[in-house]
């Protein structure tokens, strides 16, 4: 049976895939859109792979290209988790009002919090800081000796952190 432009397209679509990620995990390399065309874009891509990998920078995926490509990929999702930080820096402060990815862990931490101890108030994870997210802040607050402002500042934002660590601890 003969190859196939579906089946090729497909191929490259796999190839700028495993590419992509890579470049997700190495600025070195060029960030592509998986689009089943092999232009050179790809190619600026696959060279720049090369050049990072010891490989003859030639622009076209041979065997040892797509295998080191394959090899470098699965490396990546099998590697040790990474550390996310999401808190801005020492001196940002989240607030009533704020909004955003900060916040949606915020309250997810809240919420784990509240499932937990029954005495903490049940906190819905919407992604704004609201008036219920700003009360649960200050009982935290309250609860770990810190100055209650219903305001996250990095020694709110690391006790919070403390405390949902300990708890998937035990």
């Amino acid at each position: 049976m003969a190859y196939t432009n579906i089946q090729r397209k497909q191929h490259i679509i796999e190839l700028q895939t495993y590419l992509h990620a890579i470049a997700l995990m190495n600025d070195k390399i060029p960030l592509i859109i998986p689009d089943g065309v092999y232009g050179s874009e790809t190619a600026i891509a696959v060279r720049a792979f090369q050049r990072e990998y010891g490989l003859p920078d030639t622009g076209t995926t041979d065997g040892a290209t797509w295998n080191k490509i394959v090899s470098v990929y699965r490396e990546g999702l099998r590697g040790e988790p990474l550390p996310y930080a999401v808190f801005p820096s020492p001196k940002y402060v989240a607030a009533k009002g704020d909004s955003g990815q900060l916040v949606y862990i915020l309250q997810a931490m809240l919420q784990t919090i509240g499932k937990r101890y029954d005495n903490a108030p049940a906190v819905d994870v919407c992604g704004v800081y609201n008036d219920a997210t700003a009360d649960a802040v200050s009982r935290f607050q309250r609860w770990c000796g810190i100055p209650q402002s219903g305001r996250v500042d990095s020694g709110t934002w690391n006790m919070l952190v403390h405390c949902c660590e300990h708890m998937n601890s035990l």
